[in-house]
């Protein structure tokens, strides 16, 4: 394969020493970061505890209540709601507030909060907590974040879709004026998964809302996302009892022999997938030949036609497809959990995940509650059924031209390896809102692609680095990012997004906070500022913006990102086959809803 490179090695070390700066410790302050504006601190106005008298409701449009202020070391942490259901947390600094609002997304199904800042190891004010931060429960409460029976009350559905994070921060921004007696100078908001959703639904729908978007692994086609995908995913690994064929202990069998095939196709044996689409992998290479099998070195015809299966993604009897891709190769050791069970031949968590959307939410009319995966039909009739709602809960609008002309910006990312979301959505939708927009999405919107990444976190590959300042330079300096430098922890980091405890979602935690009382606030893994702690890694790689890749200067250490330059591959979109959910990737699709007496009525 062929590349063309633009840069020199001098060049690249310039590029990471920079990306590397970011990384420095929480010693200085906001004007002191190169890039960043120079905003002078500012302390609150209001003592924490009166903010429970303060009364946003006419900013906001919805009867909203403080329903907690209490002050954490020093920031001041508030829970309050919108009505009908509609629960938000935010945190205050106290005396050193640098101006800027960050709001959080959510995943899975969401109906939890956390104000864990991801992503952002490096961020001087995130870890210095001077960000006022937010987020919100998207309208309900679950027992875990794969519970969708709130889909079965009309509001909560447009809640969830696209109303509580607007309001979430129209709410944010007029506590933030009484309470420092000032707006922010700046907002933005981060998401991984659903929040990748909300965070383009945040541009598409309400352009003037944030000047900095981060979109991570966005579960942007939500329609197909939670039935087709992950419906398929869960059936392509069943056998005729409902079992699983593949199980968790044959996953490093099929990864082994995918790494054997396509690792060297970028020119350096590392152990992971630069780019799988250039990779032309068939499980067969590992299935047992006749005679006693031996279940740990291969895998029977049953478990390669279900790789096979899970490889293709959904397609009718007549072979189209339903998705613009599904999982790519190189992910398989992240199957676990999702398509695989955890353990032996335990429940399938991708056949819950469609379950609870296509009970609940996914239909204008729900099914009957005993619906089963295997009763879900892989046709056009189903397909079109969807249709209905795609102006409801969908992201995939590439029409971003009022976020861009307020001077927004826009960082789409996503892990090659990723389970849950397949990255090809993320590069549908980049290269849909090039064409929309066309030489006005240069300066806008930018999309960087992580070898070896799983779902928002973890994987084989460079999984942790600092999304937060690139954004913050950008919409301060407009300092455009052209790399990011991410690095691989020594240990798997844990996976900190809410998810049920029995069925890990998107974005999985090991935590199962259902327990928690109504309108408590969980508590923040990364102390006071609400920043995870840095986990020590073992590798740096340069990740270029799209469709640029790194590629090994030839000298130096393999694990060190200095020792990569940015190349253009010279079929850098190969081609992919016709898919029906092509036309949900155009402009002037979403609705507004509202509730009547029958129901939703979208307009």
């Amino acid at each position: 394969m062929k590349f063309q490179r633009f840069t020199t090695v001098f060049m690249a070390v310039v590029l990471l020493s920079a990306g590397f700066n970011a990384w420095a410790g929480p010693g200085a302050g906001p004007a002191e970061v190169a890039g960043l504006a120079a905003l002078k601190p500012v302390p609150a106005v209001l003592s924490c505890e009166t903010l429970t008298s303060v009364d946003v409701s006419k900013e906001v449009g919805a009867p909203t209540r403080l329903t907690s202020a209490r002050l954490e070391g020093d920031m001041c942490a508030v829970t309050g709601n919108i009505d009908p259901s509609i629960g938000f947390q935010m945190r205050l600094p106290m005396r050193k507030w640098s101006q800027r609002y960050l709001q959080l997304g959510c995943g899975g199904l969401c109906g939890l909060m956390r104000l864990d800042i991801e992503h952002a190891n490096g961020c001087v004010p995130a870890e210095n907590g001077e960000l006022v931060t937010a987020t919100t429960n998207m309208g309900h409460e679950g027992a875990s974040m794969g519970d969708g029976s709130f889909g079965r009350t009309p509001q909560l559905r447009i809640d969830f879709a696209y109303r509580a994070v607007h309001l979430t921060s129209v709410a944010a921004k007029a506590i933030i004026r009484r309470f420092y007696g000032q707006p922010q100078t700046y907002a933005y908001f981060s998401g991984c998964s659903d929040g990748g959703r909300e965070a383009l639904m945040e541009a598409q729908r309400f352009p003037d809302d944030f000047d900095g978007i981060a979109a991570g692994a966005p579960a942007m086609n939500f329609q197909l996302q939670n039935s087709f995908y992950h419906a398929w995913q869960a059936r392509s690994n069943m056998d005729a009892k409902g079992k699983a064929i593949i199980t968790a202990d044959t996953l490093p069998i099929l990864h082994e022999a995918a790494l054997a095939e396509c690792d060297a196709l970028d020119g350096l044996k590392d152990s992971q997938i630069d780019d799988p689409r250039r990779c032309n992998f068939d499980p067969a290479v590992v299935q047992c030949k006749e005679g006693p099998a031996d279940a740990s070195r291969c895998l029977s015809a049953a478990q390669v036609e279900a790789a096979r299966k899970i490889y293709a993604g959904p397609t009718d009897d007549k072979g189209r497809h339903f998705l613009v891709g599904t999982v790519q190769v190189g992910s398989e050791l992240n199957w676990k959990g999702v398509f695989v069970p955890e353990r032996g031949d335990g429940p399938i968590p991708s056949a819950e995940m469609a379950m609870s959307a296509v009970r609940n939410l996914v239909f204008e009319t729900n099914p009957p509650s005993t619906m089963q995966v295997t009763d879900f039909k892989f046709d056009e009739a189903t397909f079109n059924k969807l249709v209905p709602l795609h102006g409801l809960y969908d992201a995939t609008n590439p029409d971003i031209a009022a976020f861009v002309q307020h001077g927004g910006k826009l960082m789409l990312w996503h892990g090659w390896a990723d389970p849950h979301i397949s990255p090809l959505n993320t590069i549908a939708y980049y290269d849909a809102v090039k064409k929309q927009l066309g030489s006005a999405a240069d300066n806008a919107v930018r999309l960087f692609l992580f070898p070896g990444m799983g779902h928002c976190f973890g994987g084989q590959g460079p999984n942790q680095f600092d999304l937060l300042t690139p954004l913050m330079q950008w919409v301060e300096s407009h300092h455009a990012p052209e790399m990011i430098v991410a690095g691989r922890p020594r240990v798997e980091p844990l996976m900190m997004g809410p998810a049920p405890a029995a069925a890990p979602g998107p974005g999985g935690s090991p935590e199962d906070r259902s327990t928690m009382p109504k309108g408590t606030m969980p508590p923040t893994m990364g102390g006071a500022s609400g920043l995870k702690p840095a986990l020590p890694v073992n590798r740096t790689r340069p990740i270029f913006a799209y469709p640029q890749v790194a590629r090994y200067a030839g000298k130096g250490d393999v694990d060190q990102a200095a020792n990569f330059v940015a190349a253009t591959p010279s079929d850098s979109d190969p081609s992919i086959p016709t898919w029906l959910a092509a036309s949900f990737y155009q402009p002037g699709f979403q609705k507004q809803c509202a509730v009547s007496a029958d129901g939703l009525v979208c307009k």
